[in-house]
């Protein structure tokens, strides 16, 4: 692994870090962090009551950076891979939701909720 992809891995591992705790102080309970399935990836598995959610975290090291962090395609694949582990985290009447939560330095994270919907 190169220097800087080395240092972009830390990196993104510090933000779901930063996530995962910002998380936790909103109310969620971390039921996972980077669950991979044969469709991907899902940053973090998150609960709240009824609500089971499947969360990318991107992590830019400047702000201007978040606007292109998160595109259809990768939430296409978290959306396949959170297909798959739904079967494993689901209880019945779980409303289900892929949220994004974008993060970078000197800045409060900024959380897009239900940012994939079937078709979208």
């Amino acid at each position: 692994m190169s220097d800087r992809r080395a240092h972009a891995e830390r990196q993104g591992r510090r933000g779901e870090t930063l996530a995962l705790w910002y998380l936790r102080l909103s109310g969620w309970r971390v039921l996972a962090r980077r669950a991979k399935t044969v469709r991907g990836e899902v940053d973090l598995v998150i609960r709240r009551g009824r609500t089971l959610c499947f969360v990318e975290v991107k992590w830019r090291s400047r702000a201007e950076d978040l606007g292109h962090a998160i595109d259809a395609y990768r939430l296409r694949r978290v959306a396949a891979a959170a297909q798959v582990l739904a079967a494993r985290y689901q209880k019945p009447g779980d409303n289900l939701r892929i949220d994004v939560l974008l993060l970078a330095p000197g800045c409060w994270p900024r959380r897009i909720t239900n940012a994939w919907q079937p078709g979208g």
